[in-house]
């Protein structure tokens, strides 16, 4: 390990459980890279994606966002195309772009496409969905409402999921944002994952969570009193 890694691992009591507020005053201070870090949270949940029924997924706008430029893709045609572009999308277009995307561009960050183009878009299922950029209707990125839908993406929209051994990885924000901001921004994330329960979910649904810079240690939270919080 870097010295700048023990540096920041030093600030960190292993094997301790911290307290949201202790946490969050500790993870900025983690951050020793030359860039702005992402602070990421990690954890576990009591499901089992194998089981549809139990699989977690859904979107939330951060109350501060995430910190960084979204590039949006729009596709879409006519009125809806101009709306695109009044939104700030920063790519607008039809047959022109799946052409280019099929090719291989993928200079973008997030894609809304409108309901009467996604005929055309599913060709790109093999480019998109292993990038996890395929629009989606759930996620509100296959509709007709583009204006809101871009505005949200370029406002710090995320996308939860839980992976195949049932954990999650959702960034929340940049080691710049302080405490304060990333605290807020972490309760609206865990507010919209407790919603997203499944009904079949027995037990304990939030087992453990992790913060952690980009290239910091991680911290462990205790999940019960987040999920007190939330009862």
């Amino acid at each position: 390990m870097g010295k700048k890694y023990e540096a920041a691992k030093a600030k960190v009591e292993q094997g301790h459980t911290y307290e949201l507020e202790n946490g969050f005053k500790v993870v900025p201070e983690t951050a020793s890279a030359k860039f702005d870090e992402t602070v990421e949270v990690s954890g576990r949940l009591g499901v089992d994606p194998k089981h549809p029924e139990q699989m977690v997924r859904g979107t939330i706008v951060l109350p501060h966002g995430l910190g960084k430029k979204v590039r949006v893709l729009v596709f879409a045609k006519g009125e809806k195309e101009v709306e695109a572009k009044e939104a700030g999308a920063d790519y607008v277009g039809a047959e022109d772009l799946i052409e280019k995307v099929s090719k291989g561009w993928l200079d973008f960050d997030a894609i809304v496409a409108t309901p009467d183009i996604m005929g055309a878009v599913g060709k790109l299922g093999k480019v998109l969905g292993p990038r996890g950029l395929m629009p989606n209707p759930k996620l509100g990125t296959v509709t007709f409402d583009v204006k809101k839908a871009v505005s949200d993406l370029k406002a710090g929209k995320v996308e939860f999921r839980v992976d195949k051994a049932g954990n999650i990885h959702v960034p929340v924000g940049k080691a710049s944002f302080g405490s304060e901001k990333l605290k807020e921004n972490f309760m609206a994330l865990m507010d919209a994952i407790i919603k997203a329960k499944p009904a079949a979910s027995k037990g304990a649904y939030l087992r453990s969570l992790y913060l952690c810079t980009t290239m910091g240690p991680s911290i462990k939270l205790d999940p019960v009193e987040v999920r007190n919080m939330f009862k």
